[in-house]
């Protein structure tokens, strides 16, 4: 039995109810990466795939051997056993044994179906070739491991967290702010170490939760910049006003209303959100009400003109104006994919 259950009740009334969780404590808190898919790559050098845009997160992991990484405007950075990189924003980058190595389009391999979502790439392509070979047997050399997955973010896109989110997460620069880290990258190490039955599905697991991992300590390393998303939401004042505009996106915000909200005059309070977030708070309000609209139209179904009365906008054209704007496409682009 619950140990309150069994305390007379005036006693429980008295005690204090513990305070809510932060907005950037709820975030983090209800963070998740569903698994678009995932896979084991056993790779012979010489090799390179290159990893096309997309709106998927990339994740990678090596399990033996090593692989260079670049994303264009950087240079190569080495990859080594036990290593592990997130590319948030699914951008566009190279996987290879050595930088002077072609690359081919990861579509290009072939792969064979393990499970749903997850397959094994054994590094032929489609006329049963191995990258750099002209024959089909394998070099001699002991391939590379890697495992690589594409994981979608509960998280719209536009959202702030989103948004500051670099190019590049590297495991290894995180790990030592979360303790979490290394376990979960030594638990995969192992997985591809022993190859064991259903392998690719329990690496699949603990990619979702390094992924998570990586970003939860990657915000507590951003938690010290004085300004920007992360350092508003921390703060007392300007964060009950971020959290209630994301609580309720429909309510009519504005600037008066927002502003008796925090405790300050209208000019103080804009100066303060301006300071602070880098933008005005009707700017902000803006963002966030189109961020519910493309929830609600792309994974709700919902009807555009049902979503610009719920968000208070007089007529579909009005909002279909504001979403382009914000979003740079018409909300009908919002149920493509």
């Amino acid at each position: 039995m619950l140990d309150f259950l069994s305390r007379p009740f005036d006693q429980v009334a008295q005690e204090p109810f513990a305070e809510p969780p932060d907005l950037l404590t709820q975030i983090l808190l209800g963070l998740r990466l569903d698994g678009v898919e995932y896979g084991r790559c056993v790779l012979h050098p010489p090799w390179a795939i290159a990893f096309p845009a997309q709106r998927s997160a990339r994740f990678h992991f090596v399990g033996h051997g090593g692989a260079w990484l670049r994303t264009p405007g950087t240079d190569w950075q080495r990859l080594n056993p036990g290593d592990a990189v997130l590319l948030p924003h699914g951008s566009f980058h190279v996987l290879a044994s050595s930088p002077d190595v072609p690359p081919v389009d990861i579509d290009s391999l072939a792969r064979k179906a393990v499970s749903e979502n997850i397959y094994l790439v054994d590094g032929r392509d489609a006329n049963n070739a191995y990258l750099g070979a002209a024959v089909a047997p394998p070099p001699p050399q002991a391939p590379d491991v890697m495992f690589c997955g594409a994981l979608r973010f509960n998280l719209d896109p536009l959202h702030p967290l989103m948004a500051m989110m670099p190019e590049v997460m590297m495991a290894g620069d995180l790990a030592r702010r979360d303790t979490t880290v290394p376990v979960l990258l030594d638990a995969m190490e192992r997985e591809v170490e022993q190859d064991r039955m259903g392998a690719c599905a329990i690496l699949a697991r603990l990619a979702d939760a390094l992924a998570a991992s990586i970003i939860r300590a990657w915000v507590e390393c951003s938690c010290n910049s004085p300004t920007g998303w992360i350092a508003a939401v921390r703060c007392p004042r300007i964060g009950k006003v971020i959290a209630a505009i994301h609580a309720e996106p429909e309510r009519d915000w504005n600037v008066p209303l927002l502003a008796d909200l925090m405790g300050a005059s209208r000019s103080s309070f804009s100066e303060s959100f301006t300071r602070t977030m880098g933008e005005s708070p009707a700017r902000y309000v803006a963002k966030v009400k189109m961020s519910q609209a493309r929830r609600w139209i792309g994974r709700d179904g919902m009807r555009v003109a049902v979503a610009a009365n719920r968000l208070g906008y007089e007529s579909e054209a009005s909002f279909s104006r504001a979403y382009k704007r914000i979003i740079g496409q018409p909300p009908s682009t919002a149920r493509v994919g």
